[in-house]
Order: C-alpha cells, then structure tokens, then sequence
C-alpha cells in the first residue's frame, strides 16, 4: 500500500502528542496516512506494553489511519545502526511515503532524538539501491521520501512552518487522552507513580503550546515543525 504521509513515533502516543492534527487534517484533505511506533513503550513508568497496544487502536480509530504498525524495537535502548535502519528502510520502501513526520531532534527523551536521526539516516539510505532488502519474501525497489518534518514536542525550539489545527485540536485531545494509563484524564490512578506526563499541569502545557505555535499565524491551535532543509513553494499565495 502506498501512502502520502507516514508518521513516526519513538513510543506509542509520540505521535498522538505531536502531530495528531495534522494527520487527521491531511486525512479529511484526502491524503493517505500511517504510523509506525518504533517500540511498544515498555519502559514507561505507568501501564504496560499490553495497555499501551490497546490504547493505540482506539487513538487510530480516532485519527482514521490506514494503518499502523509496531516495529518493536527496544525501547530506551534502539540504535541509530545498519540493523535498525535495515528494519525501518523495509517499512519506508513498503509504503513509499512522499512526506514522513518525526521525533523532534532534541528534546526531553533521549528516544526522541535517537528516533528522528535514525529516521532521518533511513529515508535518505532507503533511495540506494546498492542496498537490498526484502520483505515477505520479494525484494524492494528503492525508494526516497521527499521531505522528513520533525514535529516538536516538550522541549522548547523554533518553528519552521506551523500547522492550522483549530478545527481538529478537539479530536487531537481525545487521542492522547486514549492512553488512560500514561495522561491525565480526571481519573489518574493514584496508586501508580506519578509523572511529567501524568499531571493535570501537563494537558495544559499541551493546550498551552498548540495555543502558542498559533497566535503566529492568527488561529487557535496549532501543530509545529522543523526542517532539515529549504522549504520550497509553487504558489506563493499558498503561504497565506
């Protein structure tokens, strides 16, 4: 299956948090979406791998993504190296994404920024086809992305290009509150520890930086990128 944008997540709920909006946005624009979560967040403090699987298909329903896969890489603990890189060329040549969406480059997790370089370094090996790889048993062509976007998350950085997201922040916030073990949601179990993410002051901080990355641009909520690269436009009345 080919697909216009392919989304890609450290941890299940990395793309729920940074870039849920956008890809619900470029849905009802009639763009195809996926997601790929590079690990089962495992290591998290609160819930297991098994709530997380289970949070994550209600979050896509919401979203209404073609599809969504697990890589199942270890988390706090995958690479930037030939193995990993291998796996996720395999997923780029099987979905040949003309944009993918990523962790931001520096941030608050050390996953987030091993995820986006990683990602990064496969997109751009993904077009040699000195390198072959194979999948369910047929070999892959090679295969560039056009763009790779890293979307930011907890740590403050500057914007390249911002997102209208006011008519989706709603369902945007329903995604995230489908992870009921990791958000705050109004019944947090108290019994579990208690984290950054878990407090009700962090779904402020997500309203509160959505509200920002906006008031820019005149709108109420947005979604925010940076590039690794010169952004070009066919119409500059499209920057309106």
């Amino acid at each position: 299956m080919k697909i216009d944008i392919l989304a890609i997540g450290a941890h299940p709920d990395d793309v729920e948090l940074g870039c849920s909006g956008t890809l619900m946005k470029q849905i009802e624009l009639g763009y195809k979406v996926g997601i790929i979560d590079l690990t089962k967040g495992e290591l998290g403090t609160r819930g297991s791998a098994e709530t997380r699987a289970q949070e994550v298909e209600v979050s896509t329903a919401i979203m209404g993504a073609k599809v969504r896969e697990n890589m199942g890489f270890a988390d706090g603990f995958f690479m930037n190296d030939k193995e990993h890189q291998i796996e996720l060329i395999k997923m780029i040549r099987r979905y040949q994404p003309s944009v993918v969406l990523t962790n931001a480059r520096h941030d608050r997790h050390p996953d987030h920024g091993h995820a986006a370089q990683l990602t990064y370094d496969a997109c751009f090996l993904s077009g040699l086809s000195k390198i072959e790889t194979t999948l369910n048993g047929k070999k892959q062509k090679a295969y560039r992305p056009v763009a790779v976007y890293n979307y930011i998350q907890a740590l403050h950085a500057e914007p390249d290009f911002v997102v209208d997201i006011s008519a989706y922040f709603e369902r945007k916030m329903q995604t995230i509150h489908a992870f009921k073990t990791q958000f705050f949601n109004g019944e947090t179990d108290s019994t579990e520890n208690q984290t950054f993410i878990s407090s009700p002051g962090f779904m402020e901080f997500v309203k509160g930086r959505a509200i920002h990355f906006g008031v820019p641009i005149g709108v109420k909520y947005a979604e925010a990128y940076t590039v690794n690269r010169t952004i070009g436009v066919n119409d500059m009345m499209s920057l309106l």
